[in-house]
C-alpha cells in the first residue's frame, strides 16, 4: 500500500498524482491543531482551508481515488503531522511513502526529518504548481547581495514568452508601473463583487468546540471566498470581464467604502494551488487580446507583474535564506505591537479602516498592507517578530513563505536590503494621495506638530534621524537627509519630541 500526503495548501487538483486512481494508493488529508495553533489565525482563513480541504477530498473520492480525511474533531486525528502519518502507516499496512515538497520550511524540516525515520521507501515529489523551482533565483542572482525583482521577472517573462515579441516586450516596454498609481477618483462606482454566500456555521462551531484560538469575524451565512476549482475559475471569469480592464490603473488606491476595490480575490485560492499562476496569467493576457480596445496593457502587465515576478521572486527568497531569514532585524526594533492592531480602534483613520477591514474579510490590498500598517510598524519601531505573527494570522492568503518575504522584507526592511533597495515608509502626503482616508480622520495630515498633528508626519522624519548611520548612504534616499540637514534646528526638536510623545503613548493614538 503507498501513502500519499497532501497538505492542506497543495490543492492542486491538476496534479499528476490524481490522473489515475489506483487501489493500492491512499491519500491523506487532516484538519490538525498542530496548524491551527501554530499562530492565532483569523476564524476565516481557517474556515477556508477546512472548507477548500473538504471539498478537494471529496472530488478526488468522487473521482476514484481512497483517500482518508481526518477532520478537526476525528477522534483518530493526533493533531500533529508525524504522529497521524505513522498511526495511519501502522494502520494500513503501508509500503510506501510519498509526500509533495512543502512550502514552508517548517514542515519542509518536519518532514525530512520523518523521512529518515521510517523504515519503508520515501519519495518526494514536486507540487507542480510554480513556475520556478525553489533554487531559481538563488542561482540566478549567484553573487549578489541585493535581488533585483525586475531582472527575475523579465527572464520569467522571457521564459513563459509571456505578452512577448522574440526577446523583446511586445511593446517595446517591460513595466508599466507608472501608470499603476491613481486615486480612484471621486464618485466613482466600483463593479460589484464576486461572493459566495456559503453557510459555514457547523465547522465555526467544530472549530469552537475544539478549543482553537482565533480572531477576525465571520458571517457564517455567506462566507464569500472562493474555496473549490469551480468557484476560483468563476471568480476568475468574472475578474476578467468585469475588474480586469481597470485593475492596472487602480491597483494602490485605496477607499473607505471599497474592501477589494479591481483586485481579484484570488490569492487565497493561488496560495492553496486551487489555481495555477500559469492559468491564471494566461487567462488575463488571452481576456486582452480579446479585447484590446477595452483593456490597456498597462492593466495586464500589472497584473502579470504581481504573480509572473513578484510572487515567483518572494518564494526564491524564502528559500534562498530560511531559516535565517525569520530572525533578521536590520534595525533591532523591538517595540510591541500596539494593542489596536486586534481591534482597529484608533484615532488614525488609515489605520482603523486597514485593520477593521482586515478583522471583517481577513483581507487588505498589497498597499494597504505595505503604506498603511506596514509602514505605520516600521515608523514606530515594533519588532518585526510581532508584525510577522500578526500579518501570518490575520491574512487568509498568508502562508509563511509569502507572508514572511513580503513582511520582514519588503515592508518592514528587516532583512537589510535583500528585497527593497529602500525601507518603504511615508508621511501622511502618500496617504492622502492614494486614498480618501484623511478626509474623515482625527488628525490633521497637514500638521506635524500639536494635539492634531499626523502622527505619520514626525514618525517619519524621526525614522530617519534614528537610523542615519544605517540609511544615510542609501543613494534612493538620500534626498531625504539633505531636507533634513536643511531644517532649522528647532523644527527638528519639535518634530522628534512629537515623535517621541506618540510613541510614548502608541496604544492611545
Amino acid at each position: 500500500m503507498k501513502l500519499r500526503l497532501i497538505l492542506g495548501d497543495q490543492l492542486n487538483y491538476n496534479h499528476s498524482w490524481l490522473s489515475t486512481s489506483d487501489e493500492q494508493t491512499v491519500y491523506f488529508m487532516a484538519e490538525m491543531r498542530q496548524e491551527t495553533d501554530y499562530v492565532k489565525h483569523h476564524i476565516q482563513k481557517v474556515v477556508a482551508f477546512f472548507l477548500s480541504m473538504r471539498s478537494f477530498a471529496q472530488k478526488q473520492i468522487e473521482n476514484g481515488h481512497r483517500v482518508i480525511y481526518y477532520q478537526l474533531d476525528n477522534p483518530d486525528n493526533l493533531h500533529s503531522l508525524v504522529a497521524n502519518i505513522k498511526s495511519v502507516i501502522d494502520k494500513e499496512g503501508v509500503t510506501s511513502f510519498e509526500y509533495q515538497l512543502p512550502d514552508e520550511y517548517r514542515l519542509d524540516q518536519q518532514l525530512s526529518q520523518l523521512a529518515e525515520s521510517l523504515d519503508i521507501p520515501v519519495k518526494a515529489c514536486d507540487t507542480e504548481h510554480f513556475l520556478s523551482e525553489r533554487g531559481d533565483l538563488a542561482t540566478f542572482f549567484e553573487g549578489k547581495k541585493t535581488y533585483l525583482m525586475e531582472s527575475f521577472y523579465r527572464m520569467m517573462r522571457k521564459k513563459y514568452d509571456i505578452m512577448m515579441d522574440g526577446v523583446q516586450p511586445i511593446t517595446g516596454k517591460w513595466n508599466y508601473d507608472a501608470d499603476n498609481r491613481k486615486k480612484l477618483p471621486k464618485k466613482h462606482i466600483v463593479p460589484a463583487e464576486k461572493s459566495f454566500a456559503q453557510e459555514v456555521a457547523d465547522i465555526v462551531v467544530m472549530i469552537d468546540e475544539s478549543g482553537v484560538a482565533y480572531f477576525g469575524n465571520i458571517d457564517t451565512d455567506k462566507f464569500v471566498w472562493a474555496t473549490t476549482r469551480e468557484q476560483a475559475l468563476e471568480q476568475l471569469e468574472h475578474f476578467n470581464k468585469t475588474f480586469l480592464q481597470d485593475f492596472g490603473n487602480y491597483q494602490d488606491a485605496m477607499h473607505t467604502d471599497e474592501w477589494s476595490l479591481y483586485h481579484c480575490r484570488l490569492s487565497f485560492a493561488m496560495n492553496a494551488k486551487i489555481l495555477s499562476p500559469l492559468e491564471v496569467i494566461e487567462s488575463v493576457v488571452t481576456e486582452w487580446h480579446s479585447r484590446p480596445d477595452d483593456i490597456s496593457i498597462a492593466q495586464v502587465e500589472g497584473f502579470v507583474r504581481q504573480i509572473l515576478g513578484w510572487r515567483e521572486y518572494m518564494r526564491g527568497v524564502y528559500w534562498a535564506h530560511m531559516p535565517e531569514y525569520a530572525s533578521h532585524n536590520f534595525f533591532e526594533h523591538k517595540r510591541s505591537l500596539p494593542s489596536w492592531f486586534w481591534t482597529g480602534e484608533t484615532k488614525m483613520n488609515c489605520l482603523s479602516h486597514a485593520i477593521k477591514q482586515s478583522l471583517d474579510y481577513s483581507y487588505a490590498h498589497h498597499i494597504q498592507r505595505l503604506m498603511i500598517t506596514g509602514n505605520f510598524a516600521l515608523l514606530a519601531g515594533i519588532d518585526p517578530d510581532e508584525v510577522d505573527q500578526w500579518y501570518l494570522g490575520i491574512y487568509i492568503d498568508a502562508i509563511e513563505w509569502v507572508e514572511i518575504t513580503n513582511t520582514r522584507g519588503m515592508s518592514q526592511f528587516a532583512d537589510g536590503g535583500i528585497v527593497g533597495t529602500k525601507p518603504y515608509v511615508s508621511s501622511a502626503n502618500y496617504i492622502h494621495k492614494m486614498s480618501n482616508y484623511c478626509n474623515s480622520c482625527h488628525y490633521d495630515r497637514k500638521v506635524r506638530v500639536g494635539d492634531k498633528a499626523c502622527p505619520f508626519n514626525s514618525l517619519y522624519w524621526n525614522f530617519y534621524d534614528q537610523h542615519t548611520d544605517k540609511l544615510s548612504k542609501n543613494p534612493r534616499i538620500g534626498m531625504m537627509y539633505r531636507l533634513w540637514a536643511r531644517m532649522k534646528s528647532e523644527d527638528k526638536t519639535a518634530l522628534l519630541e512629537q515623535a517621541s510623545y506618540y510613541l510614548d503613548r502608541i496604544d492611545e493614538l
